[in-house]
């Protein structure tokens, strides 16, 4: 009787450990998407996006949220009808002003040069008139690189007009710098970038810890969880607040920084 007693109680501690193995087995299913249980994101044709990160995030890592300002950014749905952009590192080289100061001549010269570079900052926002329906700027919706400047900022520059007039995407420039369409933090990414102030696409809460606290001298950053804009020499580069789908992100005036954290560029 002890002997059966001892195999019935053996016999029960398998089969609780096999139901123990298969309970483990089942939730282990569908475990790729952190067990989340969310639908990828659906592409737009022709228009990166980013894949979803299985499990949770990384401690240290914060994924874009929906854009606040997104509604002004007249933001295209289905297929992106624009050509892709260069790599940022192309578009900032290949528009960059002849005969450009080294960054240790304008350091240098910058005492004799501030009032002047003021007063031309000051004509040249007199200058620049927006379109109608929003504050972008008209013509071909890019500015000109000023020469009295590092030829960092006029790489930043001319990588934010390289892709001034192209349409905005939630996501656009995310997963990588080349792109048919660029949302906020991925517009400020690209012309960061051309400059050689940015080594991989962020998202504007990402943005909210890019350089140093505070104004820069030429390029200030502004950003917060949803939304991210710069001003680059005085004028503002932003998504939000544009003239139309094709507008430029170069635009006249100011707009509220209240609730921005500013940052900039040691030294810039």
């Amino acid at each position: 009787m002890t002997s059966l007693r001892r195999k019935a109680t053996i016999a029960c501690g398998c089969l609780l450990a096999l139901a123990a193995l298969a309970g483990c087995g089942s939730s282990a299913v569908g475990a790729g998407n952190g067990g989340s249980g969310q639908a990828p994101k659906t592409a737009i044709p022709g228009h990166a996006v980013p894949a979803l990160a299985a499990g949770p995030p990384s401690v240290g890592v914060r994924r874009e949220v929906a854009d606040p300002q997104e509604a002004s950014s007249f933001p295209v749905a289905g297929k992106v009808h624009h050509s892709a952009a260069a790599t940022p590192a192309k578009a900032g080289e290949a528009v960059v002003a002849a005969g450009a100061p080294s960054d240790a001549e304008v350091r240098t010269e910058l005492a004799q040069m501030k009032a002047v570079e003021q007063s031309a900052q000051r004509a040249q926002q007199q200058q620049l008139t927006p379109v109608a329906g929003g504050r972008s700027i008209g013509g071909n919706g890019a500015i000109a690189i000023p020469t009295a400047v590092p030829e960092v900022v006029q790489k930043v520059i001319a990588g934010a007009n390289a892709i001034a007039d192209f349409p905005y995407v939630f996501g656009g420039g995310h997963a990588s710098f080349v792109d048919n369409a660029y949302d906020c933090s991925g517009s400020v990414s690209y012309a960061l970038a051309a400059g050689g102030l940015l080594a991989a696409p962020e998202t504007s809460g990402e943005l909210e810890s890019w350089g140093a606290p505070g104004p820069g001298r030429y390029i200030t950053v502004y950003a917060a969880a949803g939304h991210t804009y710069m001003y680059v020499d005085g004028i503002m580069y932003n998504t939000a607040g544009r003239s139309g789908v094709y507008a430029s992100r170069w635009q006249v005036g100011t707009t509220d920084n209240s609730g921005f954290v500013v940052r900039h560029w040691p030294g810039l």
